[in-house]
Parts: structure tokens; C-alpha cells; sequence
């Protein structure tokens, strides 16, 4: 399979690219160049779209709240990351719409970052794609 030139990349040809990033089962990303390309069809998807809302799973806390900062600022946010430290996995969940940033206990086996595109008007993009690397954009 051909890999699309990441600075013309389409919204067609980054929903494509990051299809099998579908929230059931782990996709593995193997390169610095495939992390790029997945980075630009994230960042691509995000101008489409009026917000994102981030879940990360994470084996500790710290390692949460690093991804999600890297996330937020690559998005355009910045959430406020003063959230107490619980031992174990852990789910984060920050929705920028309407401030919401939360850390709890996480039973589950799926680790990395789940991306939600919301927008209101037609045509603009309401999708899901996960689980991301949690370091994607370290």
C-alpha cells in the first residue's frame, strides 16, 4: 500500500489512515514516519471539526497526564492538569468543551489515547480513533 504524501494529505485519505485505529483492537505503529502521518491526519481532522474530547489509558498517572498534555497542546489546549495521583491504571478522560478533566481507576486492557471529533454542522467530522500511542506526540 502506498503512502499518501503527509503535506497533501485529504480528510478522505487521513479518515483512511487512521480507520484501523478503531477503538476494539491495537493497531501497532512501528516508524517515526508512520507516527508523522498519523500525527498530520489527527491535526488535519482537527481543523474540520469544533473540538476534541481525549481518553487516555494509561498504566500509571504520570504517564496519563504526559499524554495528555502532549495531546492537548498539539489540539490547541491546555487542560488543567492538577489531578491527584492514584496508584494502578489509570483512565483520563478531558472534554475542552465544557472544562471537564477527570482521573479514575482503570480495570480495562486497552492502553493509549482515544481521539473524538465533535461538530455540530454536516459535513464536518464526528468520528473516533483509538487506541493512539500515548507518546504520539512527545
Amino acid at each position: 500500500m502506498s503512502t499518501p504524501n503527509s503535506t497533501n494529505l485529504t480528510i478522505q485519505e487521513a479518515q483512511k489512515l487512521l480507520k484501523p485505529f478503531n477503538c476494539i483492537e491495537s493497531k501497532s505503529v512501528s516508524s517515526e514516519s508512520e507516527k508523522a502521518l498519523i500525527r498530520h491526519a489527527l491535526l488535519l481532522l482537527t481543523q474540520h471539526s469544533e473540538y476534541q474530547i481525549l481518553g487516555i489509558c494509561a498504566d500509571t498517572t504520570d504517564q496519563g497526564l504526559l499524554a495528555l498534555k502532549t495531546y492537548a497542546k498539539a489540539l490547541g489546549y491546555e487542560p488543567n492538569l492538577d489531578l491527584a495521583s492514584i496508584d494502578g491504571p489509570v483512565y483520563i478522560k478531558f472534554n475542552p468543551n465544557i472544562g471537564l478533566c477527570y482521573l479514575d481507576s482503570y480495570t480495562g486492557t486497552h492502553r493509549g489515547v482515544l481521539v473524538s471529533y465533535q461538530s455540530s454542522e454536516q459535513g464536518e467530522i464526528n468520528d473516533m480513533y483509538g487506541h493512539l500511542p500515548l507518546d504520539l506526540f512527545e
